[in-house]
């Protein structure tokens, strides 16, 4: 899995936005053992090949403001993604991306 942030940039955790709501430790992270499904999305690579990529956020605000205040989050030490990814198919992982307005759900118009 590939990052572009060295480990002194790198933040102490992770937000990642998760497909439905899990369990969380005061501090955010998952109480359940087992798998918290996350959202991966398709992306072209620069050979145009498509590969799975992980969203994660540095803060929840981030996280709010590119998907919406109803997106379910769990925090993952930083440390900790890769183990945490593995097996669920994403390549890599896509720090405070901003989405397009349709990734929320919501349709705004007259």
């Amino acid at each position: 899995m590939s990052s572009s942030e060295t480990a002194q940039d790198a933040p102490k955790a992770l937000v990642l936005p998760t497909m439905t709501e899990v369990p969380q430790g005061p501090d955010g992270s998952p109480l359940v053992d087992g798998t918290v499904d996350v959202i991966l999305v398709p992306m072209a690579d620069a050979g145009g090949e498509e590969r799975l990529v992980a969203l994660a956020f540095t803060s929840i605000p981030l996280l709010v403001e590119a998907m919406g205040e109803g997106q379910p989050w769990v925090i993952i030490p930083t440390e900790e993604v890769g183990e945490a990814l593995s097996g669920s198919g994403a390549t890599a992982v896509l720090i405070d991306p901003q989405l397009a307005d349709s990734a929320e759900g919501k349709h705004t118009g007259g």
